[in-house]
Formats: C-alpha cells, structure tokens, sequence
C-alpha cells in the first residue's frame, strides 16, 4: 500500500512536470514554427525531432536556423525536459505519435523498445551507413553493442566508458581539516561534516552535504553502489546470473542512503528532484558533495562562483570501498537515435533523413553543434578551443544542443579538443581516463531475454519503487525481500532463467 501511495505521488509530479515542461517548451517551439513556415519553401526536406532538453529553458533558434542553413533542412525540435523524457517517449510511442529522429537517453531505454524494433517498428540502417562518407566512419564496435538481434537500428553519440566521480567543495574540505574522500567512510564523513559542522563559515546550519535527484542510474546511488563493490546491473553468482539488487551490495548501498537521508545530510526530497534542481543546491552553496559525471564541474563552477567568488572544487574518481576499487561502466555510447516507420513511410525518405545526420559529423557543422559559434562562444589558440567565461550564455545558447550530436572525437577527426586552463578540470579529464582502469562491466549487455523486453519497464519500476522506499524508511528490509519476490513473480524468475541460459551459450562459444 506504501509503494502504490509512493508511485502515485510519484506519477503526479511527473505528469505536472511534464505538463509545465511540454508548455515551457510548446511555446518557443510554437513562435519557432511559425517563423519557419514562412521559409519552408526555401528547405529542401523538414525534419521532426524528439530531443531531451537538459538545461531549464529552450534555446534560442540561432544555431538551429544555422543548422538549416548549412545543410539545407527545415527543423521542427521537440525539446522536452529532462526528467519528462521517457513519459513523453512512452505516450509518442503509443500513440503512434513519434517524430522522424527520436533521440533515446541511454542503452537502457534502447533495451525498453526492443520489442516494438522486432515489431517492425523501426528502420534497420545497418546496411545503410556504408553509402554515407561520415556515418561509416561509426564504430562497429559500438554499433554491435547497440544492435538488436544483430542488426543495427540506430546512431549513437560516443560517450567515455565511465565518466563518474565525486565533485566537492574544496574550499569547505580546507575549512574542515578533510582529505579528498578516499574511502566510503571517508565520502560520509565528509558529508556528514559538510552537514553538522558550519563548512561555510556563517554561523547557521544551513547546508547539507550531498545533493542528490530522481535517478538511480546517473544519480548519486548507482556511482556509491559500484564504490560498495555491487556488479553493473547484472552479476554472476555460482555460474548464473542475478540482477544486482539481489546481491549484499546493492542492500549495503540502500543502508547507506538511507542512514544520509534519516540523518537528514542530504536533500530528503531527492526522489521527486530533478536535475537541474539538484545541482541548484551545490550552486547556490548549499550543498558541498555531488556525485555524477566529472564533467559537470565545469558548469557547476561557473554558476557557483558568481555566487560564491571565494569558492574552489576538486574532484576524486577512486573510493576504496569493501571489495576495493570499482565504477560501472557504460557500453560506450550515451544517447541514440532510432527512425520510426510511422513517421518515415519510404526507405528514400529514410534515406534523406540519414544524409541529414551525415552532415550532422561534418567537423564544421559538428563544433558549432558541440562548441557553438567560433567568437562567440568559443575562440580557437593553437588549434584547442578556448570557451567563452560566459558560461550561462554558453548553457542557454549551446549546451542543449548537444542533444543532437552523432559520433564524437574519434569518429570526427576535425572536431576540435578544448583547451584546458583550469587545473580542476585537467584533472577531471584525467581522472574519467583513470575509471579505465576500475571498470565494472555488464554482463548483459550484449545477451538477450525476451521476458525482460517484453515486461523489464514493468519489473524495473517494482525494485525502483521498492529502493526509494527502503532509502526513505517506508519499507524495511523485509518490505525490499517481498518486492524482490513479487518481481520474481511478475516475470523476474524467468529473465533470470533467459539471461543465465544466453550467459552459458556464451561461454561456451
């Protein structure tokens, strides 16, 4: 009864968020249109895109329009909010309501759709991308991991192995006497500190130490998880395969986060806070721990000195925890874009859509989709892009736009590698090469269940559900042992029984 209550306030916040979200964005778009009715005849082919906003506002059309220009294709961009993408996935989806490029957030989302790509849903592209001077140059590799029953459906955008690590106030570490936070004990303490202990000075308990949001994944909890030694969504115990919330560690993380919520050293709203919120605390100085990807220093720090000139960051990607050293690892790609039949009706249409995006990983039009545009936004010393310091010009202007980006630096060769001045973030790029070296990869990833295709959204939200519970002191840990059961019941049982059974073949092979 506590979990339904939990889900339904849960679907609430999510459907107003999406609602404001959606009309934040329907109104821009809408005064974009219009505009672009009036050249359409001037446009070769239009393209309708779904792609997922991670800024608080819609961007300007400036590098949009350019985009057009330069490749001589009308845009109608669907921006929709972050923490609102996968419902507005889902009701496109069922209402045969998708755009012609549907942009999924990660290989998990890819993993959700399996089924309707089998359908036919979907264009398969795999035998296409030879014909295309650029997307041929796609990592096969990657590709393959991408795949579905062997055939290749969409582009992806490269993506480092792992790029989390911890990011923290270093300026309330000196303050406080605290080392770089090593250790799992070490990562409480000083979240604990960062709580109790007044770290900036100004004589109130108003901080807490870690900042947190509604994402189990690249959130906070599944970077802690990995640091308590828990395998990356699977794990092999006696020759079979377990989903990771059946092992010690995955319980061993929820009693950590649990003990930081009941203690009140993080933000208790967590599960119903999104991104952009989340990072609001650590930017307006309340808050001193944030757990994610290493490169979000940059921007944090941006926005965080115009508030708070007097404030330093450091970064630490190796927490020692029971087991030692480990980070989950990505499959190597971070968004995907698949093209759906309903929108696409001929493989010649297709065929267009696909040279849209070829031109998309021309080094020109790719630097100003990845930096924005040259003196203004960024300058060009020695071959390495220097930023413009405008960096909130440089998150409305350019930063969404990153949304769109195919391929990356080794599949573009003339995209250009910025140049870093400030040491905290040389150290961040070094240390996401170092995850290289602690890696927890997924055994599933290249393996097949049909079970899981067909119902994992379903079973996904059960132990979701049950995990927030268990952190907010709803449930208890037999309350987390019936949830496990009820998933084995609702299908679990038997995605056990696939994955293990495609595990075993493999290892014969």
């Amino acid at each position: 009864m506590r979990r339904n209550r939990w889900r339904c306030c849960m679907l609430l916040i999510t459907i107003l968020l999406l609602a404001g979200g959606c009309a934040r964005a329907g109104d821009d778009n809408n005064n974009v249109k219009t505009l672009k009715n009036e050249k359409k005849g001037s446009q070769s082919a239009a393209i309708s895109i779904l792609a997922n906003l991670h800024t608080s506002t819609v961007p300007p059309d400036r590098i949009e329009r350019m985009l057009e220009e330069k490749t001589g294709t009308m845009l109608d961009i669907q921006w929709v909010p972050d923490g609102s993408y996968e419902e507005k996935l889902n009701a496109a989806l069922a209402t045969e309501s998708l755009p012609q490029a549907v942009f999924l957030k990660n290989s998990a989302s890819l993993v959700m759709l399996r089924s309707a790509i089998r359908d036919g849903q979907f264009w398969e592209i795999g035998t296409m991308l030879d014909q295309y001077p650029n997307l041929k140059r796609l990592n096969r590799e990657v590709l393959s991991n991408t795949a579905v029953d062997g055939k290749w459906y969409g582009l992806y955008q490269e993506r480092p192995l792992s790029r989390q690590g911890v990011i923290y106030r270093q300026d309330w570490a000196e303050r406080l006497g605290l080392q770089s936070p090593a250790t799992v004990d070490k990562l409480y303490t000083m979240i604990k500190r960062f709580t109790l202990d007044d770290p900036d000075g100004n004589g109130m308990a108003d901080t807490i130490g870690l900042t947190d949001r509604n994402d189990l994944i690249y959130g906070a909890f599944k970077t802690v998880s990995s640091y308590f030694g828990t395998p990356n969504e699977w794990g092999v115990n006696d020759g079979r395969l377990q989903p990771e919330f059946m092992f010690t560690e995955y319980m061993e993380t929820m009693k950590f986060f649990r003990k930081l919520h009941q203690e009140q050293l993080m933000n208790v709203d967590f599960p119903v806070m999104g991104k952009v919120d989340q990072q609001q605390l650590f930017i307006d100085g309340k808050a001193g721990v944030y757990i994610g990807a290493l490169g979000d220093v940059v921007s944090l720090y941006a926005k965080l000195k115009e508030q708070h000139p007097e404030a330093s960051l450091d970064v630490e990607n190796r927490v020692k925890g029971p087991k030692g050293y480990g980070i989950w690892s990505t499959p190597g790609y971070g968004s995907i874009v698949l093209f759906p039949k309903s929108a696409i009706p001929t493989e010649d249409r297709l065929r267009e859509v696909l040279a849209f995006f070829d031109q998309l990983m021309e080094p020109e039009i790719a630097n100003m989709i990845y930096w924005g545009m040259e003196n203004e936004h960024y300058r060009v010393e020695e071959g390495k892009v220097i930023p413009s310091d405008d960096y909130a010009r440089l998150s409305e202007e350019v930063r969404p736009y990153l949304a769109l980006q195919i391929g990356g630096h080794s599949t573009i060769p003339g995209l250009l590698d910025v140049g870093y001045s400030w040491p905290t973030r040389v150290k961040a790029e070094q240390l996401v090469k170092d995850n290289d070296q602690q890696l927890i990869h997924d055994p599933t990833e290249s393996l097949e269940s049909v079970t899981y295709n067909n119902k994992g959204v379903m079973l996904q939200t059960i132990i979701s559900d049950a995990t927030y519970n268990f952190i907010i002191g709803e449930i208890d840990e037999a309350g987390f042992d019936s949830a496990i059961a009820e998933w084995k019941e609702q299908g679990g049982a038997k995605v056990i029984e696939e994955f293990s059974e495609a595990y075993r073949k493999q290892q014969d092979q």
